[in-house]
């Protein structure tokens, strides 16, 4: 085949950019690598001395070993890594009788008080099979959360006071991939779900860039809504949500960074696409119908109602799981009760991925939602100085669970209410209106 001198050129320069692209084409251990890297200085960020934790299950043991090497390499003094397996919990709670789970052994607790006390930083990279405990004696699972709220209370303080850094994250395991994506083969499937997991975080190119610009435009909705302190905001979709919530006074809209007493700062959740406040807990009525299924300790929650009459949840019904919904409900008094807001544009992108994770770190970050149970004291202004009951009584919520459910629908409105009556429309068509 004869070119022109022209034709030439122009052939071979497309031959040298296809080939400049495919040699900045990232491989799966150089993504990993970098996701790996900005977990330890953007999610924890580890200072130098500091020791780090990390919690993860077995089947995350070889990406557990990456962020390990990262982390001694940004300088922390000591790695410990807690290693859990699902199958070998699940026979646990088939097997041990019920008040096995109504106390946690000391060395137990002592693990992440102990660490707490010190100042070190926390990593959990989520991984489980969303169904690992479907069908467990759900009165196992509620002792083993009362206890637990009791044994690690310690550290769960000095989380809410934004005394150490944490961070969730999440790797590929075969059997979580098997469920997001049923109809590929195990090793098609757990591919994919890095490929989602690794967009979802924002990996390729300079990641620390892109997350610093994601960090300041969710400041920029916090400081819009903080500036309007709107007493209350009202919900309402076409699949049924009619619901009115109240807002703590002097709240706080965060989203993004954080930051400890100290000053560092830590993006407690990755991905995170939301903003989120303190509920009034006595102030919800209305109904909320969940938009994607709740995947809770092994279980899935699917096409759920509450009913709120003066904070409280008066009546519920799930398709499925209910007796799984039942179990959080019935934890506490606080568990009846809202914990958080958060506000989540419905074309965000794990939203826009199409892809339904089961795991509430990615689907919470694809739609609006609020989560039963405990409020963080940090998104009242001087809520962390507060005990308890000083909390409880300004209408922060006290509960042994915490438990995000997702609201967002395409049509989804929200009005934000201030104290002289006046409305303003926040989320239309479930996104952004202002």
């Amino acid at each position: 085949v004869r070119y022109t001198n022209k034709e030439y050129k122009k052939r071979l320069y497309g031959r040298f950019l296809y080939i400049r692209k495919r040699k900045r084409d990232m491989t799966f251990a150089e993504k990993q690598k970098q996701y790996a890297d900005i977990l330890v200085t953007l999610g924890v960020n580890v200072q130098s001395g500091q020791e780090l934790v990390i919690r993860c299950d077995t089947a995350a043991a070889p990406f557990a070993r990456i962020v390990t090497a990262a982390a001694y390499t940004a300088g922390a003094r000591e790695v410990i890594v807690h290693f859990r397996d699902d199958k070998i919990s699940r026979m646990r709670y088939e097997y041990a009788p019920t008040d096995v789970f109504t106390s946690v052994p000391e060395w137990e607790s002592e693990g992440m008080n102990y660490y707490a006390a010190r100042g070190a930083a926390f990593l959990s990279i989520v991984s489980e099979d969303p169904e690992a405990f479907k069908g467990v004696d759900p009165q196992k699972l509620a002792a083993r959360n009362v206890a637990a709220d009791e044994a690690f209370r310690p550290y769960y303080e000095r989380m809410d006071k934004n005394e150490l850094q944490w961070c969730v994250a999440a790797a590929a395991s075969p059997e979580w991939a098997r469920k997001v994506f049923p109809d590929r083969s195990e090793e098609s499937a757990v591919a994919a779900l890095w490929e989602a997991i690794f967009r979802a975080v924002r990996i390729g190119g300079n990641v620390q860039e892109k997350w610093t610009e994601h960090g300041e435009s969710l400041k920029k909705r916090c400081a819009f809504l903080n500036e309007k302190q709107f007493k209350k905001l009202r919900y309402q979709n076409g699949l049924g949500t009619d619901f009115t919530v109240g807002l703590v006074e002097n709240h706080i809209w965060t989203g993004g960074a954080e930051q400890t007493k100290t000053g560092v700062t830590f993006f407690a959740n990755m991905p995170t696409e939301e903003v989120f406040t303190m509920p009034h807990c006595e102030q919800a009525e209305g109904v909320l119908k969940s938009s994607l299924p709740l995947s809770y300790q092994g279980s899935v929650i699917r096409n759920f109602t509450l009913r709120f009459h003066d904070g409280k949840v008066v009546e519920y019904h799930a398709e499925e799981g209910e007796e799984t919904l039942k179990m959080i409900l019935e934890a506490d008094d606080g568990s009846r009760r809202l914990g958080e807001i958060a506000l989540v544009p419905y074309n965000s992108p794990i939203s826009q991925s199409g892809i339904l994770f089961l795991q509430t770190l990615f689907d919470e970050n694809a739609a609006c939602h609020f989560a039963l149970g405990q409020c963080y004291p940090n998104t009242m202004r001087n809520g962390e100085k507060l005990n308890r009951e000083d909390l409880r009584a300004i209408g922060g919520n006290y509960a042994i669970n915490h438990v995000d459910f997702m609201v967002g629908t395409a049509d989804l409105s929200i009005t934000g209410i201030n104290a002289s009556g006046d409305e303003t429309l926040i989320f239309e068509n479930g996104g952004w209106a202002v």
